[in-house]
Formats: structure tokens, C-alpha cells, sequence
């Protein structure tokens, strides 16, 4: 294997081995077949006009962009400008000019890459990229899992992203589909927004089943959910007020210590959720310790109630090996994108107003910018490296 690259022998018809070379942004790429891509550009018009400048160069220009974490213009042009040699097996001719890319950016549609995004996705989830649910389960219901991660931001860059006395952010919503462990919504909001107060912005449709963590207990969202027929599994917090209405059989061998029908005595919570509720303590092996779970599922076993929040873990996975494009990468937001989509992007109005093109502080005008090229770029590691 060659450094940033792969090859593969192919026999030759002379009968000679030829070695075939593709770096890992080249690879990176064909997951974006050019005929898929042609007829994308065809559908917006994406190219009237254009005169020697195509939206394929567009494209790995910004893709280069992200994955080099360039800051500039500049910085794009000349990472790209080294290798000019190379760039014929990215499909471009050569590295663009500042003014050219910068005039592309601003008048050709984002509706082409916004179609582009959902193609890919579409062919991802059905190639089952991160893999097919883990777990087995009979039931049928979309199983989903509800959390949220904090981005970290610079106070001296973002001073209205204020989150602590020395720390700014900004944190991702993310409802995190179990069918093959891809987000179906991500809401951006400021990070002092309180996570049990947007559960209620995501649409849910009636017998999903959501997993989520203590954090989310909120009495009127389980009255909300169970009369609309939405199904959650969650912790039950230690200071709640019930009473026992019935004890139901525990399974054998199941880890299963207790499995009650119960009901919210406190005078408020009996206003918000005057529903029947099930509370089954599970014993944990590993850490040694009973975990005790609320949940609206009345017709589930004790068994499979436990599988579902023990299957939450996935988005705590995500989240570790998720990369997150923050607004030092995206610059500007627009609004919500797509809502009839199955996935959907939107950012909260107090954090869309103020992202704005990135400032330079004292420090940042004194840091040295190494270009970035196509062959730093092939993993994440050497991205980072270039970005320095």
C-alpha cells in the first residue's frame, strides 16, 4: 500500500501487472458517481452560464475545504494548487482561481448540493453504511433515540455562544434513528438551552418508541406523548412521587428485579400525566447497580423494555465518533433545510442571527497556515495536521 492511498495489480495485456493508484480522497469521491452528479447539475441548471468553470470543480473545491479545515479562500486555491499534477484524478483540469470559486459560491444554486446530500443518504442507508440495527427486535415501531452533544465554540470569536464563564458552545439535538444508526433530525440551538425542553420540537408520528436519558423527564411531554401514541423509554428520577397499582410477573433469568403499573401522586403531575405508567428495575451486571426505567409501554415485556434502553447506547457511540461541522466551517446557516425531508437540519433562530462569517482575532492573524493538499487530506488525522 502506497502512503495516502491504496493499489490493486490488474493484469496487463501483454502480461504484465499494472499498478492502479487512487489516493483516499479519490476514493472519497466515488461515492459520488459523475452520471448521478451530471444529472443533478442538469436538473438545477446549475452550469447556465458558465464558461469553463463546472460545478464538479465546485464541488471537490469545498469538499477539499472541509476536510482540509481551510479558513480561506487562499487557502483552498493554493492547497489545491500543489498538486496540480494530481488533480486530473479528482476530475478537475486545475486549482481554481479565488475569484472564480468565490463567484461560484455566491450565485449558483445550493439546491444542487442540497439534492446531492439526500442522494448520497438515500444510497447510504440503503447500502447500510454504519451497519443494520444491532439488536433484534419482534416489534415493528421505529425505534429512535433522543440526545444532545455541546460543539465547543471560542469565546473571543463567538462572544454571544456564552455558555459558561470561560467556555462557549452551541449544542446539537439529535434524534438518531436505530434502523441504521443515522440521525432523522438535528436541531442547532445555543448551549445553555435546556435539552427536556426541545423533545418537544421533533415531529414524531404515532408508535415510535423513543430512548432517552434522565435528562428528558418531563411529566406534561409523557401526558403529551402517551395520549398521541408515542412510546418512550426512559430513567425514572429518585425523588418521584408514586403509588403501586399493580405488580406484574417478573421473568426468569432476565436480570428483571421488579415490574409495576404505576401512577404520579403529586398534584401537578397528576395534572400532566394522569396516564398509566410501567416502572421495571433492571440490575446491571456489568457496574453492579439497579437502573430503574419509566416507560409508556404497558404491552412489552420487562425483557425487551430493558434491550430498548440498553440499545440507547448507539447515539453515545455516535456522538464519540461523530466529526460535527460547526459554524467555523459552515459560516452562514439559512434557515431550516428541507423540512419534508426524512432528515432534517434546522438551526435555532437565536443561533442563525448571529452566525456570521468567522472574525480574526490577535491570535488567529498570528498563526502560520501550512496549504493543505489532496494527499494531506486522506484521513482525519493528517487533516488535521494540515490545518495547523
Amino acid at each position: 500500500m502506497f502512503p495516502g492511498g491504496s493499489f490493486a495489480e490488474r493484469p496487463h495485456k501483454e502480461g504484465k501487472a499494472i499498478i492502479q493508484v487512487a489516493s483516499l480522497f479519490n476514493q472519497l469521491l466515488q461515492h459520488f458517481p459523475r452520471s448521478e452528479f451530471a444529472a443533478l447539475v442538469k436538473k438545477n441548471d446549475a452550469e447556465r452560464c458558465a464558461k469553463g468553470f463546472g460545478c464538479w470543480t465546485q464541488f471537490v473545491s469545498m469538499l477539499f475545504c472541509q476536510l482540509a479545515h481551510a479558513d480561506s479562500l487562499r487557502e483552498i486555491c493554493n492547497g489545491l494548487g500543489c498538486c496540480l499534477g494530481k488533480l486530473v484524478h479528482l476530475g478537475i483540469a486545475k486549482a481554481p482561481n479565488k475569484s472564480t470559486l468565490s463567484y461560484a459560491n455566491e450565485h449558483r444554486p445550493a439546491q444542487l448540493y442540497e439534492d446531492l446530500f439526500f442522494t448520497a443518504l438515500a444510497r447510504f442507508r440503503d447500502e447500510e453504511g454504519l451497519g443494520a440495527r444491532k439488536q433484534k427486535f419482534r416489534f415493528k415501531n421505529k425505534l429512535l433515540s433522543l440526545d444532545s452533544t455541546t460543539i465547543s465554540l471560542c469565546l473571543a470569536l463567538f462572544p454571544w455562544a456564552k455558555f459558561r464563564r470561560a467556555k462557549g458552545g452551541v449544542k446539537a439535538h439529535v434524534l438518531l434513528d436505530h434502523d441504521d444508526y443515522l440521525p432523522r433530525y438535528v436541531l442547532i440551538t445555543e448551549a445553555k438551552r435546556s435539552d427536556v425542553k426541545m423533545a418537544d420540537a421533533f415531529t414524531l408520528n404515532p408508535g415510535s418508541i423513543v430512548a432517552m436519558d434522565r435528562g428528558y423527564n418531563d411529566y406534561a411531554l409523557f401526558g403529551k406523548w402517551t395520549a398521541e401514541e408515542i412510546y418512550f423509554v426512559t430513567r425514572l428520577k429518585e425523588n418521584a412521587a408514586y403509588e403501586v397499582v399493580e405488580e406484574c410477573a417478573i421473568p426468569k433469568d432476565r436480570n428483571i428485579l421488579s415490574d409495576q403499573l404505576i401512577r404520579f401522586t403529586g398534584v401537578q403531575a397528576q395534572k400532566d400525566c394522569p396516564c398509566l405508567l410501567r416502572r421495571v428495575v433492571v440490575w446491571d451486571p456489568v457496574n453492579e447497580k439497579e437502573i430503574v426505567l419509566l416507560t409508556n409501554l404497558l404491552a412489552f415485556g420487562a425483557t425487551t423494555i430493558a434491550a430498548i434502553y440498553k440499545d440507547r447506547w448507539e447515539i453515545e457511540l455516535f456522538f464519540e465518533n461523530s466529526t460535527w461541522c460547526t459554524p467555523l466551517d459552515v459560516i452562514i446557516f439559512r434557515g431550516s433545510i428541507a423540512p419534508n425531508r426524512p432528515l432534517v437540519g434546522s438551526v435555532d433562530a437565536f443561533v442563525r442571527t448571529r452566525i456570521v462569517q468567522r472574525p480574526l482575532c490577535a491570535e488567529s492573524r498570528a498563526r502560520l497556515h501550512k496549504p493543505a493538499t489532496p494527499a494531506t487530506v486522506s484521513t482525519e488525522s493528517t487533516a488535521k495536521q494540515s490545518s495547523v
